[in-house]
C-alpha cells in the first residue's frame, strides 16, 4: 500500500529523545527520530534486541517521559499534557505489551481485567451495559463466554493475548502501540494473533505501530517499515520497497538472516563482524561504522542524516545505493 494514500500524520514525532542515566553516563535509548504515522496506517519497526524499539513505543503514548523532544499527536505535544489531558489522550492511544502473562494482574479474571479500563474511565454508568460491552469484545477477540470467570494462569498464552488486545481496544482507541505482540507466542498462535489484528484494522480502521524483530511478521502486517539501530532509525519506506531494494547495509544484513523453509533454495548471508556499540555514551558519526562491510573513513567522523534518496525511501548512510533482491524470497543456488 502505498503511504501517499493515507489521510495528515495521525502522530508525528521530532526530534525525539528518551536517555537513561547509568553509573557510567547517559544511555541512549532513543536519540533524536523523526516519525510519522498516518491515521489508518501500519508502521513496521524492527530491529535487534536492545536498539530502543520499545522505549520507542512507550515514549510514543508517554508510558515514559521524554528527554527532548516532541511527540505530536493530532498536531498536540502530547509531551505537555497536564493530568486531565493525559487522562483524555489514555483513551485515545494504548498498547498491546509483549508478554500477556506479567501484563495482567493475577488476581482478576477476565471478565475483571476487559473492565478494569472501562471502570477507570468511568464509561458506563451501569454495570450491566459495561459487561455487555466486555462480553462484546471478548466474541470481538475470539474468546468464548465461558473463560470470563477464568484467571490468567489458567489460560494459554494465546488467550491471554487475546485479552491484552480486548483491553487495549476497551475505550474504542486510534492509535495502539503493538510491542512484539506474538514473540512469546508458539507459532500457529502468532498466525491466530497477526490475524486477528489485521481483521480488528480493517474493521474499525486503527492506526498501529507494529514493534517487532521478525522480519517475516512485519511484512505481512506494515504499510511502511523502519529500521532501527542503537536509538537511531537508520531506514524507511514502504514494505514492498524496503524488501525487495535495501539501502542501508544493516537492513541488507537483516533480510540476508531470514530463514527459509526450503532444502533446495539458500540465501546469500551477509554476516556483520563485530559488536554492537554501547548505547552509552556512544561513538561518534556512524553508529553502525565498527560493523559496516562499506564503511569509510568519513563515516567514523560525521554522523549521516536521515535523507530521502527515492520517492518516499529514507536512508542514513553516505554510501548506501538500491540493492536488487530477491524480495525475502530467498535465492537458488547451483
Amino acid at each position: 500500500m502505498n503511504n501517499k494514500e493515507f489521510s495528515p500524520p495521525l502522530l508525528e514525532t521530532i526530534r525525539l529523545k528518551k536517555y537513561f542515566p547509568t553509573a557510567h553516563g547517559l544511555l541512549h535509548a532513543v536519540d533524536g527520530v523523526n516519525l510519522t504515522i498516518a491515521k489508518g496506517e501500519t508502521l513496521g519497526l524492527v530491529g535487534e534486541s536492545g536498539c530502543g524499539k520499545s522505549t520507542l513505543g512507550r515514549v510514543c503514548i508517554r508510558l515514559l517521559e521524554t528527554t527532548e523532544g516532541e511527540v505530536l499527536f493530532k498536531g498536540d505535544n502530547i509531551c505537555n499534557l497536564t493530568k486531565t489531558g493525559l487522562r483524555a489522550f489514555r483513551r485515545k492511544a494504548q498498547m498491546v505489551f509483549q508478554d500477556p502473562y506479567s501484563s495482567l494482574n493475577p488476581r482478576f479474571s477476565v471478565e475483571q481485567l476487559i473492565a478494569e479500563p472501562l471502570r477507570l474511565h468511568k464509561v458506563y454508568a451501569r454495570e450491566q451495559e459495561m459487561m455487555g460491552h466486555v462480553y462484546k469484545l471478548m466474541d470481538t477477540v475470539g474468546l468464548a463466554k465461558r473463560l470470563a470467570t477464568s484467571f490468567p494462569h489458567e489460560l494459554d498464552g494465546g488467550r491471554r493475548q487475546r485479552i491484552g488486545v480486548a483491553r487495549a481496544l476497551a475505550l474504542n482507541p486510534e492509535f495502539i502501540v503493538l510491542d512484539e505482540p506474538v514473540s512469546a507466542l508458539d507459532v500457529c498462535i502468532q498466525a491466530q494473533i497477526i490475524n486477528l489484528l489485521q481483521d480488528l484494522k480493517e474493521s474499525f480502521k486503527y492506526t498501529y505501530l507494529f514493534i517487532t524483530h521478525d522480519l517475516s511478521v512485519v511484512r505481512h502486517v506494515s504499510d511502511r517499515i523502519a529500521v532501527m539501530y542503537l536509538g537511531k532509525v537508520v531506514e524507511l519506506a514502504d514494505h514492498l520497497e524496503i524488501f525487495e531494494h535495501p539501502q542501508h547495509p544493516y537492513t541488507q544484513a537483516l533480510l540476508s538472516a531470514i530463514p527459509i523453509p526450503r532444502l533446495d533454495i539458500r540465501r546469500q548471508r551477509i554476516l556483520l563482524e563485530g559488536d554492537v556499540p554501547s548505547p552509552v555514551n556512544p561513538p561518534e558519526g556512524c553508529r553502525f561504522y565498527g560493523r559496516c562491510p562499506s564503511r569509510r573513513d568519513a563515516c567514523q567522523r560525521t554522523e549521516p542524516a536521515l535523507t530521502e534518496r527515492s520517492p518516499g525511501h529514507f536512508t542514513a548512510c553516505f554510501y548506501s545505493g538500491p540493492v536488487k533482491t530477491d524480495g525475502g524470497q530467498g535465492r537458488a543456488t547451483p
